[in-house]
């Protein structure tokens, strides 16, 4: 089965050891902002509570972005910040 590309609005953390996931959630979460304001992203992190809960108090909580966990996927955190 072919492995899917991701979108624009998304990370796929598939396959990262934590330290590189964490440090490309913030590199992107940086460019987005400075390049484009307001913006969505979805970040892909599969079944790992334990990255999605670092995820959360080591970069988002820090933040005042709007983040969460969907329920059709709990393998994904949806990030967005809405700028006016």
């Amino acid at each position: 089965m072919a492995k899917r590309t991701p979108q624009p609005d998304e990370i796929d953390l598939h396959g990262l050891r934590h330290k590189p996931a964490l440090e490309l959630v913030r590199e992107t979460l940086a460019k987005r902002e400075n390049q484009q304001g307001s913006f969505s992203l979805t970040i892909i992190t599969g079944n790992s509570t334990v990255l999605q809960e670092r995820i959360f108090t080591e970069i988002l909580d820090e933040t005042y972005y709007t983040y969460y966990i969907p329920s059709w996927n709990l393998g994904q955190i949806i990030v967005e910040n809405m700028t006016l």
